[in-house]
């Protein structure tokens, strides 16, 4: 049995939401794309299966739209509406990201769906929120990051070149999560109360409290982080973190030893390198590794003693970086038990041999393209309700007849 076994969920297809019903939909709901004649545009978008345009054949809609039906309804008839309401009847929850005012136009808002089931879970993801008439101002993934405050904190020292956004839409992403954890709080009031509620999800909210200290520091202090390369953006410039290695791959040197084991393991390292006659500092190192009691990090730049053996961990991370190639410095790293990352790429990330081990690789078959296809897997362990892709993403209108027949069921009994 999966986490979300029993409950079921009708997402209105928009590209911005579909994470948020794929999430739902692998967490074991079950998930009724309601989608428009014609088809949700997304469908279409590139890359393909093979470069090569045609139906069910876009990656994107393949890897949004796992472990869902397809219903295809015109939400502008009345018969549309009318198999809505009837749908809304047996759901648990509505999931959307509509135009503020469409779903009230229509009739078939939270107020008349509620009439119809008290205990609906209705989330309604916009840019800024219902109430916000600029929800209705085209967006983009690129615009929502941006007002949202993110792009700020990602870039580089030279502050000569822009902000990066992050890829992948994240912006799009960081709402859909926002909607599902807050769908998830919701079902789980209803258990001690039976009655749903409306949820009201801003995107750009969203990004602007995923902006790690920027907002907080300018709400509490008023004062603007500054972006920097590979490490925190931060009020005040810290020591530089990113090093080239031997085989020209770049890696972040992350969190330098604050434990006096991580400084022996470290300058035993260095001196099976044979480098610690090249790091004048590695005396500081003998004596963090003879630190007795918490290393008091708050101490950095005021004492000294703790600032030179700090300096001096990180310095030999650098040195011991710049004489190794990217991935010998990353596994010499974990066998000292010091967090540190190389620099990859998503396609080097996607194959790294840590991801594999945990499963993250899911081989799917698709019967209408003869192939299996490699997928991201589970976001989280959930060991006690095991996630899985129930299906692939459904071709246009493939379960309409099966989900009307079963609310014509319904209503019969």
């Amino acid at each position: 049995m999966t986490a979300l076994t029993g409950v079921r969920v009708i997402e209105l297809a928009n590209e911005k939401l579909s994470l948020a019903g794929k999430l739902l939909g692998d967490m074991g709901a079950d998930v009724i794309l309601v989608e428009p004649p014609g088809g949700d545009p997304s469908r279409n978008y590139p890359p393909f299966v093979d470069d090569t345009p045609g139906d069910n054949r876009s990656l994107w809609w393949l890897h949004y739209n796992t472990s869902k039906r397809s219903l295809v309804l015109d939400l502008d008839t009345e018969a549309g509406r009318d198999s809505l309401r009837d749908l809304a009847k047996s759901a648990d929850v509505l999931i959307e990201s509509e135009p503020v005012t469409r779903l009230a136009d229509l009739g078939i808002d939270y107020p008349q769906l509620r009439e119809l089931n008290p205990a609906l879970v209705h989330a309604a993801m916009t840019a800024f929120g219902r109430a916000n008439p600029k929800s209705d101002l085209p967006n983009t993934d690129l615009t929502l990051l941006a007002e949202g405050g993110p792009p700020w904190s990602c870039g580089y020292d030279d502050h000569s070149l822009p902000p990066v956004r992050g890829g992948g839409n994240q912006g799009y992403h960081i709402g859909c999560h926002f909607t599902v954890m807050g769908v998830l709080t919701a079902l789980l009031h209803r258990q001690a109360s039976t009655v749903g509620q409306f949820l009201d999800i801003s995107m750009v909210a969203g990004a602007n409290v995923t902006t790690e200290a920027a907002t907080y520091a300018w709400n509490v202090a008023g004062m603007t982080v500054q972006r920097q390369t590979g490490r925190h953006a931060s009020t005040r410039p810290s020591g530089e973190t990113q090093v080239q290695c031997l085989d020209g791959r770049h890696v972040n040197t992350g969190v330098p030893p604050r434990q006096a084991r991580e400084f022996a393991r470290l300058l035993e390292w260095l001196r099976e390198l044979k480098l610690e006659d090249e790091l004048p500092e590695a005396v500081f190192l003998e004596m963090g590794a003879q630190w007795e009691g918490t290393f008091d990090l708050s101490l950095i730049g005021t004492d000294d003693t703790v600032t030179a053996i700090f300096s001096a961990g990180r310095d030999a991370m650098k040195l011991i970086a710049q004489r190794s190639s990217a991935q010998d410095f990353f596994l010499g790293c974990q066998r000292a038990g010091l967090s540190v990352g190389p620099v990859n790429s998503p396609e080097e990330a996607f194959e790294d041999p840590h991801f594999k081990a945990r499963g993250f690789q899911v081989e799917v078959h698709h019967p209408e393209l003869d192939r299996t296809i490699r997928y991201p897997g589970a976001p989280y362990k959930l060991p006690a309700s095991p996630w899985r892709i129930s299906c692939t993403a459904p071709a246009l209108g493939a379960h309409s007849e099966e989900i009307l027949a079963e609310l014509a069921g319904s209503s019969d009994s």
